[in-house]
């Protein structure tokens, strides 16, 4: 058995065999990949911090949503090769220029029931500003009180003004689960013979600069502007298997909000008509998707892949998880408040 002088005492010379040698290398291993493994432990980050924030992640992990914001990117084409529209890229300066030429009639359709009557007059005040402007426009008002309009509102040439009256519907969310059934019934009983486009868009929104004909494709879907750059994970999708709002974890290119979107009316038919069913189907369960209609959207535009997707400009809202984007369009009253806390919700009278 061979000997190695390890180290010299006053007594002289001390010698180890082979195998000592071997199991002090072996100690100081295992004592180098203890100390490493507890400072790499320390030093791991937290998993993706959107859910915490939504408060609409059950069964999924919540995490703390410590500061990640997305950074702005302007991809011009998504991955099934529908365009990806920025207001004042030249792709869409060419949009608008194509489309410009037709002279299109587009609807606006919006929801006003209850207290959201005080948000008309800015709506459509904007509107005649910004949304399609020289173009024949008719804006459809499905409400519970008609009376909101008086004194009439002043509209601009080729542009019209019809209320649609609808049974009262109190209660947020009674109002959700039943706009997309009010929305196939005005599509099949006058607007899908009036217009070529309909658009529909929430009431408690302002619209804060020019909306062109950029925005036409026969679907036109908006990105949520709290979750454009985010993974996959971060998407709210439904999660409950048994509801017909479900979407799979290896489903879902992005996550739409329900602020706005549009299309031909055929297709927006067919949207509005197959949502509505899933959430009669759900209602016949006792289900309701934790989303409310943008999960129902959101679950049919993964069947359905909009034509056109319009970048956050066209729905956004301040709060310290939206994206910066180049010209806000859009902006979301209601959403903006949902971003508030108490206090600055009672300043903002939200």
């Amino acid at each position: 058995m061979a000997l190695f002088p390890f180290c010299k005492t006053p007594a002289g010379a001390v010698r180890v065999t082979r195998i000592q040698l071997l199991l002090y290398c072996l100690l100081l291993s295992l004592i180098i990949y203890f100390l490493h493994g507890r400072k790499a432990g320390v030093s791991v980050k937290s998993p993706h911090p959107y859910f915490q924030a939504m408060e609409m992640a059950r069964g999924r992990e919540k995490i703390d949503k410590a500061a990640v914001k997305a950074a702005p990117v302007q991809t011009l084409e998504t991955p099934w090769g529908a365009p990806l529209v920025w207001g004042d890229t030249h792709n869409s300066a060419w949009r608008r220029a194509k489309f410009a030429q037709r002279g299109i009639h587009t609807g606006l359709l919006a929801l006003v029931v209850g207290t959201y009557a005080q948000f008309i007059r800015r709506f459509l005040t904007s509107a005649e500003t910004y949304f399609l402007p020289g173009q024949m426009v008719t804006y459809y008002i499905l409400t519970d009180n008609p009376r909101s309009f008086d004194p009439p509102i002043e509209l601009g040439p080729e542009r019209q003004l019809k209320v649609v009256p609808i049974a009262e519907l109190p209660g947020w969310g009674r109002l959700a689960q039943r706009r997309m059934a009010l929305l196939a019934d005005a599509i099949r009983d006058s607007v899908g013979s009036e217009v070529e486009y309909i658009f529909c868009a929430d009431i408690d929104q302002e619209f804060v600069a020019p909306v062109g004909e950029e925005i036409f494709g026969d679907l036109v879907a908006t990105l949520h502007p709290e979750l454009y750059g985010m993974p996959r994970n971060a998407f709210p999708y439904e999660v409950e298997e048994i509801s017909s709002a479900y979407v799979d974890e290896d489903e879902g290119d992005y996550y739409y909000t329900s602020e706005l979107y549009g299309g031909l009316v055929s297709e927006m038919y067919k949207l509005a008509r197959a949502c509505s069913l899933l959430i009669l189907q759900d209602q016949a369960n006792g289900l309701i998707a934790s989303g409310l209609e943008e999960s129902y959207l959101n679950r049919y535009l993964i069947n359905h892949r909009p034509t056109c997707v319009l970048s956050p400009e066209y729905s956004w809202w301040d709060s310290g998880l939206a994206v910066d984007v180049p010209v806000q369009r859009l902006v979301s009253f209601g959403r903006q408040c949902e971003a508030l806390d108490k206090q600055k919700r009672e300043d903002h009278k939200c």
